[in-house]
């Protein structure tokens, strides 16, 4: 019981208006240490476990009201963790009037923001970039500060705000408590614990970077030509379905909730190309309710806190284990349970013992339901609607009369009849010719093997043709990134794509030789390219499909040695270098000259961020 954490009289009554009673365990464990004394001290749970209690009611325990200066700094990565984190705070101090919690983030008047600092506050919630930016401006005294919480660590040091969380825990006073929380441990966030914090007592909720015990994990076999049929039929199947489906890119996602518009479904987008007043309505009617599915992004979809949230779909599987574990513990929170399905290619099986290895427990493949228990299911649903419809007599019974006149002919089991086929037929008749979107791993083997057979000779004739990418590491490019990015321009995941080297400034991606020029034009287009990243076809020769890097570097070592440093030098070729990848020859200076002319994102020494 929370009474028996010898609490302010004002936060017990608060927190028991709110509904708590018996603390989740984050609470339990991380409770009794902060309220006891002051330390640093990390905990190590899934998000929706109750963290923001965990350290928020000790915050509003140790604050001195009577003082009006910044206590306290709560850092989080995005807007919407930000401003529920602050709804809770003001929850917890209801019957504290002279605390005073102030919201800093980006996306919103700053000038609204300067008057609310300027009140003094105790607590300020923030987000990394908008709260350098109060640095910068001088607008914020943190000499006062006794305690700093990094809330979603992981993500916020996942979203590139490394350098920004660096520099903001330099400017916090040396004698304070750091109380970091995280759902997963990768090693930025331990580089946090070993440079900022003083022997942090560690709490830990669940196995290190493992999901939620709540959460069902079950994966389902498709080819890839039938996911959207596939998810269409798991959503039918499960008809009271409120939850999240996650692609890959902001095209995908954006098709995806066309398409479920389009057939019926109530679903809306969520991904970066949104405005910010789009993007909070749709986080505003989801919250309440009135969009069953929304379709997003990893990017958008963080700090986005909703409750009851019954299913996660992995319309595609994520590259990284750890975005998989944030992704399946948005459902099954507060003790409820919840289940989290994976929509599978026959070719991405391998990932799934990676994911059980990380989690500590197996994912359950299903099957996917036939025609015949989707229709058993939603008939079920609409006869359980029919048992529990709400009547009110006082609307109706003027019309009743009328209605018992009109269809007096009908007999009982014919008015039954007719009821459940007005709201049943699109159902029955959609999945009248279904076909079983189940895959047999054998017979998609062999089917492989037999296509594999049958073009090889068009792949041994083909060649892949290397680009030029005007992006590389200094702008945090990655690859999954890039082929991302040629997807979202070109608008097709058809183009097959070969090997990536990524260099500091720019990058290099082979690509199929009879889609580069299509590729090239493409990003051509200011339309479909508003970033203008530049990419161009190389002036090299042409990579073979199929062909391994080891296999040219081995080659270049021995095969082709002495004509690389024999008979080539003696012919007044000279060496190669790397830069001779380059579509023009250029000095080291006229190149990056040309990059940072050519990339309007690079001038006045901003990055792009894909």
């Amino acid at each position: 019981m929370f009474q028996d954490f010898d609490l302010n009289p004002a936060i017990l009554k608060a927190i028991d208006e709110l509904g708590f009673k018996e603390p989740m365990p984050i609470q339990a464990e991380v409770l009794p240490v902060l309220l006891s004394q002051h330390t640093d001290l990390v905990g190590l749970a899934q998000t929706g476990t109750g963290k923001t209690a965990a350290f928020g009611l000790p915050l509003l325990q140790n604050i001195d009201a009577s003082r009006r200066c910044v206590q306290a700094l709560v850092l989080c990565p995005t807007r919407e963790l930000c401003m529920q984190i602050t709804k809770d705070l003001k929850s917890y101090a209801k019957y504290m009037p002279e605390i005073m919690v102030v919201p800093v983030y980006g996306g919103a008047s700053i000038e609204l923001q300067f008057k609310d600092l300027a009140k003094k506050p105790q607590i300020i919630v923030a987000t990394p970039g908008r709260l350098q930016d109060m640095i910068r401006r001088n607008r914020v005294d943190f000499s006062n500060v006794r305690w700093m919480v990094l809330d979603e660590a992981d993500e916020m040091l996942d979203m590139g705000f490394q350098e920004d969380v660096d520099a903001i825990l330099e400017y916090m006073p040396a004698e304070k408590n750091i109380l970091l929380f995280s759902a997963t441990m990768p090693t930025e966030v331990e580089k946090i614990l070993s440079k900022y914090m003083k022997e942090p007592v560690r709490i830990s909720i669940g196995q290190r970077n493992s999901g939620s015990t709540n959460v069902r994990h079950n994966y389902y076999l498709i080819r890839a030509s039938e996911r959207y049929l596939a998810l269409k039929r798991l959503i039918d199947y499960y008809p009271s379905i409120y939850g999240i489906v996650f692609c890959r890119t902001k095209l995908e996602t954006q098709e995806v909730a066309d398409n479920l518009i389009h057939d019926g479904y109530n679903a809306s987008a969520l991904h970066g190309d949104l405005s910010q007043p789009a993007r909070d309505l749709v986080m505003n009617h989801f919250r309440q309710g009135y969009i069953q599915i929304l379709v997003a992004t990893d990017v958008a979809a963080r700090g986005l806190d909703v409750n009851n949230l019954t299913h996660i779909i992995n319309y595609n599987l994520p590259d990284d284990i750890d975005t998989y574990v944030h992704r399946s513990g948005r459902t099954g929170r507060a003790d409820k349970t919840g289940i989290c399905i994976s929509l599978v290619h026959v070719k991405e099986k391998s990932k799934i013992k990676a994911i059980e290895k990380q989690l500590g427990r197996p994912l359950e493949k299903a099957l996917i339901p036939t025609a015949q228990e989707v229709c058993e299911k939603q008939l079920f649903r609409h006869i359980d609607n029919l048992e529990k419809v709400d009547i009110t007599r006082d609307d109706i019974d003027d019309y009743l009369p009328i209605v018992f006149k009109k269809l007096n002919w009908l007999t009982r089991e014919e008015l039954i009849t007719r009821v459940v086929a007005l709201n049943f037929n699109r159902f029955l008749d959609y999945y009248k010719d279904a076909k079983d979107l189940n895959v047999d791993e054998s017979e998609s083997k062999s089917k492989k093997d037999r296509k594999e057979q049958k073009s090889k000779k068009e792949r041994d004739d083909s060649h892949m043709v290397r680009l030029f990418v005007g992006l590389g590491k200094r702008d945090r490019i990655r690859p999954q990134v890039l082929i991302g990015l040629i997807n979202d321009v070109t608008r097709t995941k058809d183009i097959e794509i070969g090997h990536i080297d990524l260099m500091e400034n720019f990058s290099f991606i082979d690509v199929d030789g009879a889609r580069a020029q299509f590729v090239v034009d493409c990003f051509s287009d200011p339309k479909r390219n508003p970033e203008g990243v530049r990419i161009e076809i190389t002036t090299t020769e042409p990579r073979e499909k199929g062909e391994r890097k080891g296999e040219r570097r081995g080659e270049r070592k021995g095969d082709r040695k002495g004509e690389r440093r024999g008979d080539r030098r003696k012919s007044g070729e000279g060496r190669r270098s790397q830069n001779d990848e380059m579509p023009e020859r250029k000095s080291r200076k006229q190149r990056r000259k040309s990059f940072d002319d050519d990339r309007p994102e690079r001038k006045n020494g901003r990055r792009y961020r894909y």
